[in-house]
C-alpha cells in the first residue's frame, strides 16, 4: 500500500494557495436591560453591584428643557435597584444629598462612592452603599484628603485608586493619586505618586494584572488670551507599585469622559467604549439638538503588545426624531460608570449630547470570534490520528506479555526511548504554555530547561543503575525494598493521582485552547484526544506509547518550525526584523532579573534551582520516566536515552521561545488580528487557526494533539504499570500473565476514561497560567516522593517510619508554603524535596530502625 504522505503534502500545497481559515462572529454582543424609570436619565451617576442587585443612585440632568434654552441642571439622590436582567427598576432610598459625577467601586461589602459635586460645590465624602430590607442604607467612611470629582478610579486587589479630577466645579485639573487600603485595620487616604503626564479630569481608568491604566481625558491649556481652553489629551499611562509610572502608546484619537472603568476582555485588552473626540466640543452652541452625539467607535489597547485598535461600534440607532426624542433611539453614552454584573457589563444611562441624557441601559458580554477549522485541516488531522492508530494496532501483535506490555522486552532502541521521553516531558503544556510565556514576558524561562541538562548526569550516575540492577517494573518497588511496604504504596499512590491530574490538565488545555479560537468543541477535542490515544495505548502497550511519541515529536517540532518561518516571511525584514523588534520590546533578556532576594521573584537563580528540583522529581520519581529506563537492552542504552532527551531540551527550548517572540512581534505589527476572547496561553492555536494556510495550520493543530497524546499515553501505560504491580499483584498474588495483561489494558482504559472526565469538568474552571499550576501541582505531591528516594539512596540511617514521617510533613509544609506566603511557585518542588529529606532523616534517628539489610540499596553498600 502506498504512503499517504505525497497525497497529504499535495493536498496542504492546494488548500494552502487557496487560503486561511474563515473567522466568524464578533466579540462584542450587545442586547438591553430594562429602561430606567426616570423618562430623562441621567449623567455621572454612581452605578455598581449590591447584594446582587444593579444599583443606580444620584446623576444629574436637564428634566425642564436644554440648557441652551436656559433650563437648568439638577441634581439628584434617588438610587433604583434591578434585581434580575428581565426584572424591573423600583426605588430603593436616597443617597444623604443629590450628587453625581463621583467615582463609584463594587465591593464585596458593597458600593464604595466617592467625591463628585452638585450644584455649588465638589465634594470629599467617601460612603458605603449597602441593602437591608431592600432599602439602601449608608456607612460614613474616611472622606477623601480633598474634594474630588471628575476623577477616574478602579479597585485592584484590596487598594482604591484615584486619579485627577477636579476639586471644585470650574477648578484647575489634578494629576494626584490616592490610595485607599480597604484591608488595613484603620482606613486612611495616602497620596501615591503623581501623574507624570498633564493633570486631568474625565480620563478612563482600567485594570489588567494588577496595574492602574489611565487612559485620554482632559486639561485645560492658555487659550493665548489669558484665559483657560480645554485639551483633549490622547497619552495613556500604567502605574505599578513596584515600578511607578510608565509611558503607553497614545490613543488613535482623544476619548473624554468614556464610560469608566475601561473594559477588561480576555486577558490581555481593554475596551474604550466610546467617548467625546473632542470634535465637536467647540460647535455645541451652534448645533445644539443637531449634535450627532459621541463617537460609536470601541477601542481596545493590548497590554503585552501596547497597541491600540478599533474592535466594533456601539448598536447606534437614533431613532425616528433624534433631535427632540433622543430618548427613542440608541446613542454612544459617556460621563457613566460601567458596571460588572451577571456576566454581563452594564452601561446604565449615561449623557448621549450635551445636555442630553437617555433612561436606557444598554449590555455587552464577551461575543465568539471563532474561526471555522475548515475541510482541508480536519483531513490532515482524521490522516494523523489514524497513523496513531494504525501504529497501535501494528504493535498489537507483539503484547503477548506484562513485560513486553511495560518494559517491549528491554529491545527497543536508546534513540527512540530519548525521543519518547522528550515528548512526554514534552507536552501540550510546554507546546503552547512556553510560547505563551515568551509572548507575554520574555526568555526568562529558558532557564528552567538548562536544568535538564544539569541533571542529566545526576540522574545517570547516581539513581539510573539503582533502577536497572533491581530490575524493577516500577519505580516504587525500590521503596518498599529500602524502606517498607507502607513507602511503597504511599509513593505509588502520589503517582497515581498526579498522573490523573496532569492527564486531565494535558488534555484541557489543548481541547480548550482549539476550541477558544475555532469552531471545534472543547468536550469534542477532549474526547477525540482521549479516545484514540487510550485506544493506541491498550492495544500496543509501551511499544505503541514509545513509537508513536517518536512520531508526534517530529510533529509537534515540525509544527513549531513551520509557524515560526511562516511568521518570520510575513515580518518585516524578516529574521532581522524579528531580532530588532523583539529586542526594542526588551522579549529576550533585557530585562531578565538574574538574582533577587525576593524569594518571590522568578529570578533566574530562583527559575534554574527551583528547575533543578522540579527535574529531579520527574527523572527519578516519575514512573512514566523510570519506565523508560527499563525499555533498553543495557544500562549504557539507557543513559544515551536520557542524554538524548537532555540535550533534545536545549534548542527544543530555544524553538519555542522565539515562536513566542515571534507572536509578539506578529500581533505588534498588525493588533487587529488578536481576538480579544482568549487567555494568554491560547496564543499559538489564535495563529494557528487564524494566519496559517488551511492544511499546513491542521498539521500544527496535530502537533497540538501530538503534544497532549505524547504525555497522555505515557502516563496511562505507567499507571496501569504501578497499579499491576504494586497493588494488584499484592492483591492477587496468583494471577496469570495472561489475565494480569488482560487486567493492565483495562486499567489503561479505565484511567484514560476517568481522566478524560476530569478534563471535561476542568473545561468550566478558569486558570490564567496552566504552566504555573502544573509545576505548583507537581511540587506539591511529586517533591515528597522524589526525597523519598533521595532518602534511600543517599542515606544509610533512614528508615520507613522516618521516610513516611518526612513525607507526610514535605506535603503539610508546601501546602502551608503555598497558601500563606509568596513563594515563587518555581521553589514548590525544592521546599517539598528538602523538607521530606531533612524531616525524614531526623524522623529516623528518633523512631526505631527497620532491621532491614541495605546491601545495594544504597549509594553505600
Amino acid at each position: 500500500m502506498r504512503s499517504p504522505l505525497p497525497i497529504l503534502f499535495l493536498f496542504t500545497l492546494i488548500q494552502a494557495i487557496v487560503g486561511n481559515c474563515h473567522v466568524s462572529g464578533d466579540p462584542v454582543e450587545w442586547s438591553e436591560l430594562p429602561p430606567l424609570p426616570d423618562p430623562v436619565g441621567y449623567a455621572g451617576p454612581f452605578a455598581g453591584v449590591v447584594d446582587g442587585n444593579l444599583l443606580l443612585a444620584g446623576g444629574a440632568n436637564f428634566p425642564r428643557g436644554r440648557p441652551w434654552e436656559g433650563a437648568q441642571k439638577v441634581w439628584h439622590d434617588t438610587a433604583f435597584l434591578l434585581d434580575r436582567p428581565d426584572g424591573e427598576w423600583r426605588a430603593a432610598g436616597k443617597l444623604p444629598g443629590p450628587l453625581a459625577y463621583g467615582i463609584s467601586i463594587s465591593t464585596p461589602d458593597g458600593l464604595l462612592c466617592m467625591g463628585g459635586s452638585d450644584a455649588g460645590q465638589c465634594h470629599d465624602d467617601v460612603f458605603m452603599l449597602r441593602l437591608q430590607d431592600g432599602v439602601i442604607t449608608t456607612q460614613t467612611l474616611p472622606s477623601l484628603p480633598e474634594p474630588i470629582a471628575n476623577a477616574c478610579g478602579v479597585l485592584i486587589g484590596d487598594t482604591v485608586h484615584i486619579l485627577g479630577g477636579v476639586t471644585t466645579p470650574t477648578g484647575i485639573p489634578s494629576d494626584r493619586l490616592w490610595l485607599l487600603d480597604l484591608s488595613a485595620k484603620e482606613l486612611g487616604w495616602e497620596e501615591g505618586p503623581s501623574l507624570p503626564g498633564a493633570p486631568r479630569m474625565l480620563a478612563t481608568a482600567g485594570t489588567m494584572d494588577g496595574n492602574l491604566y489611565v487612559f485620554s481625558g482632559t486639561g485645560l491649556v492658555d487659550d493665548g488670551n489669558g484665559g483657560l481652553v480645554r485639551q483633549f489629551l490622547t497619552d495613556a499611562w500604567s502605574y505599578n507599585k513596584s515600578s511607578g509610572w510608565t509611558r503607553l502608546s497614545d490613543l488613535p484619537e482623544p476619548r473624554v469622559a468614556a464610560p469608566g472603568p475601561a473594559i477588561p476582555m480576555g486577558m490581555a485588552h481593554l475596551m474604550i467604549m466610546g467617548g467625546d473626540t473632542g470634535e465637536h466640543f467647540f460647535q455645541q452652541a451652534e448645533l445644539k439638538d443637531n449634535h450627532p452625539g459621541f463617537t460609536g467607535e470601541i477601542l481596545a489597547y493590548h497590554t503585552i503588545t501596547d497597541t491600540w485598535t478599533t474592535v466594533g461600534t456601539w448598536p447606534v440607532d437614533h431613532g425616528p426624531d433624534p433631535g427632540k426624542n433622543p430618548a427613542l433611539g440608541i446613542w454612544s453614552t459617556v460621563t457613566v460608570p460601567t458596571v460588572e454584573w451577571n456576566g454581563q457589563w452594564i452601561l446604565p444611562s449615561g449623557e448621549i449630547r450635551p445636555g442630553v441624557r437617555t433612561p436606557r441601559a444598554m449590555s455587552i458580554r464577551q461575543g465568539d470570534d471563532k474561526a471555522d477549522v475548515g475541510t482541508a485541516n480536519i483531513v490532515t488531522l482524521v490522516l494523523y490520528l489514524g497513523s496513531m492508530l494504525g501504529i497501535g494496532f501494528y504493535f498489537s501483535r507483539r503484547e503477548k506479555s506484562t513485560d513486553r506490555f511495560f518494559r517491549g522486552g528491554q529491545t527497543l532502541p536508546w534513540w527512540a526511548v530519548g525521543l519518547s521521553i522528550y515528548a512526554t516531558m514534552l507536552s501540550s503544556i510546554t507546546f503552547m504554555a512556553i510560547p505563551a510565556k515568551a509572548y507575554t514576558s520574555d526568555w526568562s524561562y529558558f532557564f528552567a530547561n538548562v536544568a535538564i541538562v544539569a541533571i542529566a548526569p545526576i540522574v545517570i550516575s547516581l539513581y539510573l543503575p539503582f533502577y536497572r540492577r533491581l530490575d524493577v517494573t516500577s519505580a516504587y518497588e525500590y521503596l518498599e525494598k529500602r524502606f517498607n511496604l507502607a513507602t511503597r504504596l504511599f509513593g505509588s499512590t502520589c503517582f497515581i493521582l498526579l498522573q490523573i491530574g496532569r492527564m486531565a490538565i494535558v488534555l484541557y488545555l489543548p481541547a480548550m485552547a482549539l476550541s477558544s479560537v475555532s469552531s471545534l468543541d472543547v468536550y469534542t477535542c477532549i474526547l477525540l484526544m482521549a479516545v484514540l490515544c487510550i485506544v493506541y495505548t491498550v492495544i500496543g502497550g509501551i511499544e505503541a506509547v514509545i513509537w508513536t511519541d517518536v512520531v508526534q515529536t517530529f510533529v509537534l517540532l515540525g509544527g513549531a518550525i513551520l509557524s515560526f518561518v511562516l511568521i518570520l516571511f510575513r515580518t518585516d525584514n524578516g529574521i532581522v526584523g524579528f531580532f530588532q523588534s523583539g529586542s526594542a520590546n526588551h522579549k529576550f533578556f533585557e530585562d531578565t532579573v538574574w538574582f533577587s532576594p525576593d524569594l518571590a521573584v522568578a529570578s533566574v537563580v530562583v527559575i534554574f534551582v527551583g528547575s533543578l528540583f522540579n527535574n529531579l522529581i520527574s527523572y527519578t520519581a516519575g514512573q512514566d520516566v523510570v519506565q523508560r529506563y527499563m525499555t533498553t537492552r543495557s544500562q549504557e542504552k539507557a543513559a544515551r536515552s536520557i542524554w538524548t532527551n537532555a540535550l533534545l531540551a536545549l534548542p527544543g527550548t530555544v524553538l519555542f521561545l522565539a515562536l513566542g517572540t515571534a507572536f509578539f512581534v506578529f500581533y505588534q505589527a498588525n493588533p487587529g488580528k488578536l481576538s480579544m476572547t482568549i487567555s494568554n496561553d491560547q496564543i499559538l492555536p489564535l495563529f494557528v487557526v487564524r494566519e496559517l494556510p488551511l492544511g499546513i495550520a491542521g498539521l500544527v493543530i496535530a502537533g497540538i494533539m501530538a503534544a497532549s497524546q505524547s504525555t497522555l499515553s505515557s502516563s496511562l501505560n505507567s499507571v496501569s504499570a504501578v497499579w499491576m504491580t504494586d497493588f494488584h499483584k499484592r492483591l492477587w498474588p496468583g494471577s496469570s500473565d495472561a489475565r494480569t495483561l488482560r487486567l493492565a489494558q483495562i486499567c489503561v482504559l479505565l484511567t484514560g476514561v476517568f481522566s478524560a472526565g476530569v478534563a471535561c469538568v476542568m473545561a468550566s474552571l478558569s486558570i490564567k497560567s496552566l504552566f504555573d499550576a502544573f509545576i505548583g501541582v507537581i511540587g506539591m505531591t511529586g517533591g515528597a516522593m522524589a526525597g523519598l528516594f533521595a532518602l534511600g539512596i543517599f542515606t544509610r540511617s533512614a528508615n520507613g517510619k522516618g521516610a513516611l514521617t518526612g513525607a507526610v510533613t514535605s506535603i503539610v509544609v508546601l501546602y502551608l508554603v503555598k497558601t500563606y506566603t509568596d513563594l515563587n511557585f518555581f521553589l514548590y518542588g525544592m521546599v517539598g524535596v528538602c523538607t521530606c529529606f531533612i524531616v525524614g532523616l531526623l524522623a529516623s534517628l528518633v523512631l526505631p530502625a527497620d532491621g532491614k539489610s541495605l546491601q545495594g540499596l544504597t549509594l553505600k553498600d
